[in-house]
This record gives C-alpha cells, structure tokens and sequence, in this order.
C-alpha cells in the first residue's frame, strides 16, 4: 500500500460503559465508531495477501474488546485509548477515529474526533 491510502472503519457499533454521571455510567450504551488508518507504506504491490495490509476484521475485534476493558467517563479517553491500539498493534503511521454516542435529547448524536500518529504515542 502506499503512504496516502486509508483503510476505514464506518460506523462499528460498540457496546461499552461510558459517562459522567454514575448512572449513566452504569448502563452500557452502544456508540458508533469510525476509523481512517493511514497504513505504513510497502514495497511492491499486495499480491492479494492479507499480511501486507491492515486486517481491518483484526482492528473491529481489538476495539471492541478495549472498548469493553473498562468504563470511562469521556468519549475523549476512549478515543484516545482505541487510537493507541490501533497505533501500537497494527501497521499504521497514523489514524482518524470518531465517536459518535446518542445520548442528549434533540440531537442525533454529540461526537469527539481525534487524529494520531506514531509520534504521539504515550509511554504504557
């Protein structure tokens, strides 16, 4: 792949615990997960092996289970966290994820947008 191609994740339903009041808190909602990963580049071409690509069936499972590995009560963390797995565990120099969580009346859904690349990563 080359540098300037995206992989993408639209819309992943999760189910995860979320929020600030502790009720909320308590409930696990679903949210909605967009993912743009901008792969590292390889030479040569794909040849159809999944090896020299992102597995994006790969990512979908990790997040999930990171989503699920504990409550928070931001959407901003979790965007942070799932950025650093996706960061540290798969092929990526950078990556896009949104969140979108439908919990405020009146509104189709309040959303955070963070972009990371390997150089922000966070000493674990």
């Amino acid at each position: 792949m080359r540098q300037s191609d995206q992989i993408v994740i639209k819309d992943l339903r999760i189910a995860c615990h979320v929020g600030v009041p502790d009720e909320e808190l308590a409930k696990s909602q679903e949210l909605e997960v967009s993912v743009t990963m901008f792969p590292l580049a390889q030479s040569g071409p794909i040849n159809d092996d999944i090896d020299r690509t992102v597995d994006y069936y790969a990512v979908s499972l990790r997040l999930e289970e990171e989503a699920q590995k504990k409550p928070r009560r931001l959407i901003e963390t979790l965007a942070e966290d799932l950025a650093q797995v996706i960061l540290n565990e798969f092929a990526v120099f950078a990556v896009t994820l949104e969140i979108k969580k439908y919990i405020l009346p009146n509104t189709r859904y309040v959303g955070v947008t963070v972009t990371r690349s390997q150089g922000d990563l966070i000493d674990q």
